[in-house]
């Protein structure tokens, strides 16, 4: 049980710093676009990147919340 407390811990901290980089984009997105048209176009060309930052953390997000789930359900069924 200490191990799965461990990991449970890890995975937590995963978590939380996947959801901030989620949270970090998306706020990024919500600013728009900036007046200067150079700003703009450096703006455009990072779209790609921080879509594919976006798709891979949503990604692995799920396979950590999912590992969460399993170990909360082995700690749950070792006490009862």
């Amino acid at each position: 049980m200490p191990d799965l407390a461990a990991r449970k811990a890890e995975l937590t901290l995963r978590r939380d710093a996947l959801l901030t980089r989620l949270n970090a984009i998306r706020k990024d997105y919500a600013n728009g676009l900036p007046a200067d048209f150079e700003e703009q176009a450096q703006q455009l060309e990072n779209a790609d990147v921080l879509n594919e930052i976006s798709r891979l953390a949503a990604d692995e997000l799920g396979t950590v919340e999912a590992a969460l789930f399993r170990i909360e359900q082995a700690m749950a069924s070792a006490k009862g």
